[in-house]
Order: C-alpha cells, then structure tokens, then sequence
C-alpha cells in the first residue's frame, strides 16, 4: 500500500454528506440567529462582509453547485447571483449591495437546502469528478464551514455585549516532556490523491525531501509572546522582515489583535467579553509579520509547509502518511479543540491522544499556525471545479497557514488542509509554533 493510500472510515458517504450538511447548517444558525437585525446587516469591519451577507451566499453558493449544475435545474433567482458573487464585490462594497433581508436570506437558504436533500436521497456518487464519493456536496458542506469561519471572525471584530454561549474548554491535559521534537530527515508523501473530498490544492500526493528539523512540541503560548513584548520586540527592527517593520510602525501596533495593557496587566477582549489574557494558551490573533519576528527573536524561525506537514503526518515506523497526526480515523473531542466547541484554544500541551507519531501537539485545532512559505501549486496540480477556490491566489503575496483552529470544523480540516492569507492579517484565528534546523 503507497503511502496516501489510507483509507476513509467506512461510513456510507451519503450519510457523511447529509451529516456534514446538517451540521453546518446548524452552526450557521448559531451565528445568526442570536443576532438583532441592525447586527446581521451591519459591516462590523470593512475586512469583514455583513452577516446577512455570508447567510445568503451559502444558499447561493449551494445552489449554484448542487441545485443548477448537479440537478440542472434553472436559476432560483438569477437577479441575485451578481450579488453574492465573491469576486464581483469586494467585501468593503457589499454593505451598498441591494442584499437580501435576514428574513428572505434564511427562506431562501433554508428551500435550497430542501432541495437539495431531495437530491441527496437520489444521486449517484460517481459517473463524473464532481460526483465521485459525493465529492460536491463535501465541497459545498466545507464552503459553509469556512464562512462560519468567517462569521466567527465577524463576531470577534463586532462591538457591543456578547452574544455567543461560551464554556471553558476541558481538553484532556498532560504536560509534554520535551519542549521541542526532532523529526527525521528524508522522504515522505505531501498531500493527497486519496481523500475523497480534499480540495483542489490539497492535491496530488507527491514526495518531498526534508533535512532533519526541530519543531516545537506545542503552539507558541500567550507567556512565551508577552516575554518578546516585554524585551522590546515591537520596538527592534532586527527581528522585523521590513514590510512587517513598515507595518508596525504605520499602525501603531505593539501587541496581538484585541490585547491592551492596564493597570500593569494584559487584557484581552474575546467576542465581546474583556479578560486577562490567559499565560498557558497558545497565542491568538497574530500576524505573519509577528509570528516570523517572535521566531527570530528566540533565536529559531517559522517551519516551512512542508515541514510541518511532515511532523503532522509522517509516521517513521511504518513510512506512512497519515490522514491526521493520531492516525486515520476521525477526530473525536479527545484528539483536537474543533467546531466551535469552545470560543478560545486549549492551552498549550493539550490532547496527547491527538499527538503525532513523534508526539507533537495540537498540529490539529485550536490555532491557525502560520508557516514560512508561499502559498504555491503542488507538482501536477489541476484547478478544480473552478479556478477562483486557489489558483487565482498562487504566489508569493500569501502565506499558508496550516491545521487549523477551534473555529474549523473536522470537515474543512486535515493533515493535508491548507488555509492562505496575506501576512499582515490578524483578525483570524492565528497563532504559531517554531523550528530550528537539526542536530544538536
């Protein structure tokens, strides 16, 4: 057996699929039903859309793919396809855009996905590529996680009182050993032509060649970061790529995204509630530009992409890739901090039982961990459905960012996931952890 040649757990695919579907769905509810109206058609940031906004292009989204190209069925509403075209209007516009109300945006999301269950029961899952394993209706269970994502992002940017249920993570917990694990140089197998709904550049499976590394067992934490603070990183360019030096100083930033200092202390504001910011939980809401200072600041750096794909999925005692870090089963409660089951990260050193072959730490869930390169092609890749998901991104403007964070769900998260962003973005749900080159 090759080593992408894992193996999906055997549930029946269309019960995975209306599973996925059902639970995505549910989440959206969370994030938009608690919320007033004047709230869901507000743009809470002009990096952010209005809610409103997200509700109504999941159904289109969902319709455009399912509905008129899977069933081929004709346009529900063709006046607002414009509209919720992603790449028509960027998101500082579509508050202007004649939107769909909350009301209209929810009927109309909600007789989508009706008929699109109705299709589920019927469709075969094979005959072209879209259809092969359910592979669109995954695609489309995944597009809606990510704009949960991206509604969370929403919440955390919006002012005023919470109004988001909230509950303490209670991760599983035994301190790591060591602070940092040595990964074995040579080859292993990047990326996947196995999994059945991995997107476009998740693909194909093809070998990468790594020297021997040191990686950080755990994510960088909130302790750690406020001793690069307190050494005056934020005021010593030596640490800074100048771009990021640029971006500081025009800014005024001095601290992570939502951190300030009173009375002697760091707080924090966390969808809508200030606390002291916790000193054992991985780092939240830092850029690039910080994550790439922090590192040259200890003396260590960023790990490339596929070096922390490595420490994520290679097994040295069999050579095989996994599909996660614990194995190829699906992720449970114990192994990762996913899906919105709690509004912060564990702290740092949690879930052992979702440690990798080599017994690095929370590679999956609770923060989004920036790495040192460029979000480019695999070898032999191939845009698929449609070029807009990554091609159009390629190049050295993004970096990637990898495993994932407490706001994603298992669906749109994997060993071979891979998420971009530009680097001066600290709104989302990132943090880091470092590498240094191998020996002693």
């Amino acid at each position: 057996m090759s080593a992408d040649a894992h193996e999906t757990p055997p549930v029946d695919l269309r019960e995975r699929a209306a599973a996925a579907l059902t639970a995505a769905r549910a989440r959206t509810a969370a994030l938009t039903d608690p919320v007033s109206e004047p709230d869901l058609v507000a743009q809470h940031s002009p990096l952010m859309s209005p809610l409103v906004w997200d509700l109504a292009h999941i159904g289109n989204m969902e319709e455009l793919w399912l509905l008129r190209n899977v069933a081929g069925r004709p346009s529900m509403h063709p006046e607002i396809d414009p509209l919720y075209d992603a790449f028509e209007h960027p998101r500082a516009e579509r508050p202007k855009l004649p939107l769909l109300a909350p009301e209209e945006a929810r009927r109309y999301a909600a007789e989508v996905r009706g008929r699109v269950f109705d299709l589920l029961e019927h469709t075969p899952f094979e005959g072209t590529a879209l259809l092969d394993s359910g592979y669109v209706f995954g695609m489309i269970a995944q597009h809606e996680q990510q704009h949960d994502e991206t509604m969370l992002i929403t919440h955390q940017l919006r002012a005023g009182a919470p109004v988001l249920t909230d509950r303490e993570p209670d991760a599983p917990f035994d301190p790591p050993v060591a602070a940092e694990v040595l990964v074995p140089g040579g080859p292993f197998t990047m990326g996947t032509s196995a999994e059945p709904w991995s997107l476009d550049n998740e693909r194909p499976a093809h070998t990468r060649d790594t020297a021997p590394f040191w990686i950080d067992t755990a994510p960088v934490t909130n302790a750690a970061y406020e001793a690069f603070i307190a050494d005056g990183g934020y005021e010593d360019p030596r640490w800074w790529a100048p771009a990021g030096w640029e971006q500081i100083r025009t800014h005024g930033i001095g601290a992570p995204l939502f951190w300030r200092r009173e009375d002697g202390r760091w707080l924090r504001r966390r969808f809508g509630v200030t606390e002291p910011v916790p000193a054992d939980e991985p780092v939240l809401h830092v850029s690039w530009y910080e994550a790439d200072a922090y590192a040259r600041w200890a003396g260590r750096r960023l790990p490339t992409e596929e070096e922390w794909e490595k420490a994520a999925r290679h097994d040295p005692a069999t050579g095989r890739s996994t599909r996660y870090p614990w194995g190829d089963a699906d992720p449970t409660p114990a192994h990762a901090n996913l899906g919105q089951r709690h509004l912060r990260p564990a702290r740092a050193g949690s879930y052992p039982a979702g440690a990798s072959a080599l017994g690095v730490r929370q590679l999956i869930g609770d923060v989004w961990e920036w790495t040192a390169s460029d979000f480019l092609p695999y070898p032999g890749f191939r845009a698929f459905p449609y070029r807009e998901y990554s091609e159009v991104f390629f190049g050295p403007e993004h970096k990637v960012l990898r495993g994932g964070s407490f706001a994603v769900d298992a669906v749109a998260c994997r060993g071979t996931f891979r998420n971009w962003d530009l680097p001066v973005r600290r709104q989302i749900f990132s943090g880091f952890r470092t590498a240094r080159d191998g020996g002693a």
